[in-house]
């Protein structure tokens, strides 16, 4: 099926129906329907047909989809059976915890090399990736055409490391920086707020442990949410 433009929303649902069906027992001929998905992982189940629809034409009323047709048809559509290669700019602890990661290969994506300025950790090796001096940075995207950075520096030093990856040609940036970056309109950003996704979790455990606390006749407010 002819791959087709999807909402941010539809992108970010499809990795938990792939997770889904991966996990659960199949054969060549086990089938799962979009009510399946849906009541698994608590979702619209009108939304997740939308979606699958979208992504794959294997689909039939009251029959479903045959499951490891579907796979295949959400990792194409992914990306995931074409690897990329990439870079990741900071070795501390965040960029060393993502360096250990084994798992990112599943979904398409090979980290060859990691950089960094501190000489106490340039030329050390992280499951088999080599962490390099920043000023060898340019030579390595150019020779092996790496079109993907991962920033993983303080926020003070993250505008230059983004300037300096687009410059040796990257064309997709991951940011874990807590900063905005300044990039050309051509250039895909994707950044990894933890601020957000923190003070989305705190706010929502105030209202559950705020809702217990009403139930037991405590007074409290209403927290507002958007």
């Amino acid at each position: 099926m002819a791959k087709c433009s999807v909402s941010t929303q539809t992108l970010q649902r499809l990795p938990m129906y792939l997770n889904y069906l991966r996990a659960i027992p199949h054969d060549k001929d086990s089938r799962t329907s979009s009510k399946m998905i849906a009541d698994a992982l608590q979702l619209n189940d009108v939304q997740v047909r939308k979606d699958l629809a979208l992504i794959s034409s294997g689909g039939r009323p009251k029959i479903g989809y045959n499951t490891k047709n579907l796979i295949l048809d959400i990792e194409q559509f992914l990306g995931y059976n074409n690897t990329d290669n990439a870079v990741i700019v900071g070795a501390g602890n965040l960029g060393h915890a993502l360096l250990s990661y084994s798992g990112f290969t599943e979904y398409g994506l090979n980290i060859v090399a990691a950089f960094d300025v501190d000489e106490s950790i340039i030329g050390t090796t992280v499951n088999d990736k080599k962490v390099l001096h920043i000023n060898k940075l340019n030579n390595l995207l150019s020779r092996m055409k790496i079109r993907i950075g991962i920033i993983t520096v303080p926020a003070s030093q993250a505008q230059k490391v983004c300037d300096a990856l687009i410059d040796g040609g990257v064309m997709a940036i991951w940011n874990f920086a807590p900063i905005h970056l300044n990039t050309p309109e051509n250039i895909l950003v994707q950044n990894e707020d933890m601020a957000y996704s923190l003070a989305v979790l705190s706010k929502h455990l105030t209202k559950k442990l705020v809702g217990t606390e009403n139930k037991g006749g405590i007074e409290s407010c209403e927290l507002p949410f958007v």
